[in-house]
């Protein structure tokens, strides 16, 4: 969009947003999708998700996250508690459609004044990932944001040097904002953390190739995709 007009003193100015108004919070909510459910996280969870994301998942998948793998179910429980507790945040549990533990996301920085929020501490379970489910979770949280409350802004933050977040951030769309070196200091290492975002502007053909990935004819009677969701995003941008 970038700059279009000038003030009264002769400086350049944003793009107006007319009638604009704060838009609603993310509140817990329930998302349904033919693949996956993805519900807010309770206490209740943490008994549903231990042995998925802990003892039956590979300890690689916590390298990027806060959390240490090995966690006891105790330590588990804190884990959810603490997600519950992280102000203007939402944090969701990923489900099979029976109820079958398979992950946790969040929705963070949550800014209704401004219309926007970020989507983040994802932890995919070994069983999630590289699965339809898998993303149809992000797609479900991402129509809430943008369909639901009208959102201006999802934003993607992760560790530059996770590989695999990087790729599902351009593979679902988000474009690449930029690094901020020298970000957060944990588990001892440094990080720098990738900026990533989709604005209301670029949500509907995103919204499209989303639909289109996940239409039934998409995928063969083994259930392989025929074009991939990272060529039908990357077109809509």
């Amino acid at each position: 969009m970038g700059v279009v007009s000038v003030n009264e003193f002769g400086q350049p100015v944003g793009d107006p947003v007319p009638d604009w108004q704060p838009r609603p919070p993310i509140m817990p909510v329930t998302l349904t999708g033919g693949y996956v459910r993805v519900e807010a996280l309770r206490p209740a969870h943490a008994g549903v998700l231990y042995g998925p994301m802990v003892t039956a998942s590979d300890p690689r998948i916590w390298t990027y996250n806060l959390a240490p793998s090995g966690m006891t179910p105790a330590e588990f429980e804190d884990y959810v508690t603490g997600l519950i507790g992280i102000p203007a945040a939402v944090p969701m549990a990923i489900l099979s459609p029976e109820g079958e533990g398979l992950g946790i996301a969040c929705y963070l920085r949550i800014d209704p004044d401004n219309g926007s929020a970020e989507v983040g501490g994802i932890v995919y379970s070994t069983a999630l990932q590289r699965t339809t489910a898998a993303t149809e979770a992000m797609v479900l949280m991402a129509r809430h944001v943008f369909d639901d409350l009208a959102y201006r802004r999802y934003e993607w933050k992760c560790d530059s040097c996770n590989g695999p977040s990087v790729s599902a951030a351009m593979r679902l769309g988000f474009t690449f904002e930029g690094r901020f070196r020298n970000a957060l200091v944990y588990k001892g290492r440094n990080r720098d953390t990738d900026w990533f975002s989709i604005t209301d502007a670029e949500w509907p053909a995103i919204s499209a190739a989303y639909a289109a990935w996940l239409a039934p004819d998409n995928f063969d009677p083994f259930g392989r995709q025929l074009t991939s969701l990272a060529v039908a995003t990357r077109d809509a941008r």
